[in-house]
């Protein structure tokens, strides 16, 4: 079914917005998904802070132009099907690649990480990337490391003065002869 100009022009308004707010971008050739795996596909994707869309060619190829994204021609060839990382880009690499890994219907073309094109192998490096809670929490763990060794450092002789008070008692309750 043909589509007329105004649908071609919104169609590359709405790849450029997407396009726009992506940190990154991973584009896939996808040969022969059932409804059902593209949905499971689209809701790990969408619980990663992501999209996943099905293009066409020429019109995502023109948006990726006015976004000034270094393109290559083949990798708008064929059925083509782009992730949108809106939130967490490893989260999108990581649904992209599990997915593509446990069936033969998706194929990685390349990917974009902000205006850099990536290959292949550097997304399913991004994928090995723990999420963004995960990141945040090993952040907070190592700034909070040193505060943490400091207190218990400031808290130790406290701690040791406690200790002896305490053996000391011990020792005087003992020598005292209990009253008859």
């Amino acid at each position: 079914m043909a589509i007329s100009k105004e649908q071609k022009q919104e169609l590359v308004k709405q790849y450029g917005e997407w396009i726009d707010q992506s940190q990154a971008l991973v584009l896939t050739k996808y040969i022969g998904l059932t409804v059902s795996q593209m949905e499971q596909l689209r809701r790990d994707i969408r619980e990663a802070g992501g999209e996943f869309h099905i293009v066409k060619n020429t019109l995502a190829k023109r948006a990726f132009e006015k976004a000034g994204l270094e393109i290559e021609t083949e990798h708008f060839l064929e059925d083509t099907a782009i992730g949108f990382a809106f939130d967490d880009a490893p989260g999108l690499a990581k649904a992209i690649v599990d997915f593509a890994e446990e069936s033969d219907f998706i194929e990685l073309k390349a990917g974009y990480l902000g205006d850099k094109r990536v290959s292949p192998q550097e997304i399913v490096a991004l994928a090995k990337v723990p999420p963004l809670p995960v990141l945040r929490a090993q952040l907070l763990s190592t700034l909070m490391a040193p505060a943490t060794k400091l207190s218990q450092i400031l808290a130790e002789p406290g701690r040791q003065v406690a200790g002896v008070l305490k053996a000391y008692s011990d020792v005087t309750a003992d020598a005292v002869p209990e009253a008859a």
